[in-house]
């Protein structure tokens, strides 16, 4: 531990960083290891935040000689709550300590955070959110989104335009070296084979007619769900360059889970096939659970991540290198 740990007392974890409910493989084996930092330091006064310079530089300010949480008394912004993924993130996330105000069209159940019922599916509904929310978060998951099998326009509306919308719209509220995570998916592996199609998509800029910008594109209807993933992921390297963000040091990252079972598994059987949700599963031996996406998610939340903007995380039992191997022949 020594070499890990230059300087300072090895880490001895304490049972107030273990919490009860803590369920699922990923986060019984690891989820401590990527989520609580637990150590002695230097004496030195605690900010309780990592500003720009901190962040560039790679100092910690996170020293108070206490064990600290990196998500403790942060106000994390989650949208989709109401089931799978987004429920399982606001859940872990109020165990970790953090704040959090989740956001869904339908009412969740055993939500202990504050909820705030919202459709982003347009500007409008976009616009009345941000009119609801505080004037200051730490950091927003974009969480929401639909399977596909509503039709390319609505499913474009929400998993794109509608979060870029919100994360543009909160941008000066999110701190100083505070960070977005878009929960992005393997099936917008595709972005750089339809790199010119992807860009232009993302280049209309504000909340657009989708169904224009769909027709102008040529996206087929059953297309709206990998497309909209496909936009996700290159606005999303996009987005940590742009002055919007980059001005205030906050980090946009996506993650890209594989097959994973929550409520709208079957749906994406129906919209991308059974062949093709089989064959990615049995690829890496199951389908993940909302536990094994949801540390990750909050984990890119905390100052641990303060030196990863710009990337893509796969958490898909490793199914993106399996078709990097088969794709380009390694």
């Amino acid at each position: 531990m020594s070499g890990i740990w230059p300087g300072l007392a090895p880490p001895r974890l304490s049972p107030l960083f273990l919490p009860g409910g803590l369920g699922g493989t990923l986060e019984e084996r690891f989820g401590w290891r990527l989520l609580f930092v637990a150590y002695r330091v230097r004496p030195q006064a605690y900010s309780g935040k990592v500003g720009r310079r901190d962040r560039r530089s790679g100092t910690n300010n996170d020293t108070s000689g206490e064990r600290v949480s990196m998500l403790f008394g942060k106000t994390i912004l989650i949208t989709g709550i109401a089931s799978g993924i987004g429920a399982r993130t606001a859940e872990l996330a109020g165990q970790l300590g953090a704040d959090v105000i989740g956001v869904d069209r339908h009412e969740p159940t055993g939500h202990k955070g504050v909820f705030v019922q919202a459709d982003i599916s347009s500007k409008a509904g976009v616009d009345d959110l941000v009119a609801r929310l505080p004037q200051r978060i730490d950091a927003l998951c974009n969480v929401a989104g639909l399977s596909g099998d509503t039709g390319a326009a609505p499913t474009l509306a929400v998993n794109f335009y509608g979060l870029r919308a919100l994360s543009e719209a909160l941008a000066p509220r999110i701190r100083e070296g505070g960070a977005i995570v878009n929960v992005a998916s393997i099936a917008g592996f595709g972005w750089r084979a339809n790199l010119n199609r992807t860009a232009s998509m993302v280049s209309v800029e504000g909340f657009p007619d989708v169904v224009k910008v769909i027709a102008d594109h040529a996206v087929k209807n059953e297309e709206g769900y990998p497309v909209s993933k496909e936009l996700l992921l290159l606005w999303t390297f996009r987005a940590a360059h742009q002055e919007l963000f980059k001005s205030r040091d906050i980090r946009v990252n996506a993650v890209s889970p594989g097959p994973v079972e929550t409520p709208i598994l079957k749906q994406f059987r129906t919209v991308l096939g059974d062949a093709r949700v089989d064959s990615d599963i049995s690829r890496v031996g199951r389908a993940g659970t909302s536990s094994d996406i949801a540390p990750v998610v909050l984990f890119l939340c905390s100052d641990g991540a303060r030196w990863i903007n710009g990337a893509n995380v796969p958490v898909d039992g490793g199914l993106e290198a399996s078709i990097n191997a088969e794709v380009l022949g390694f």
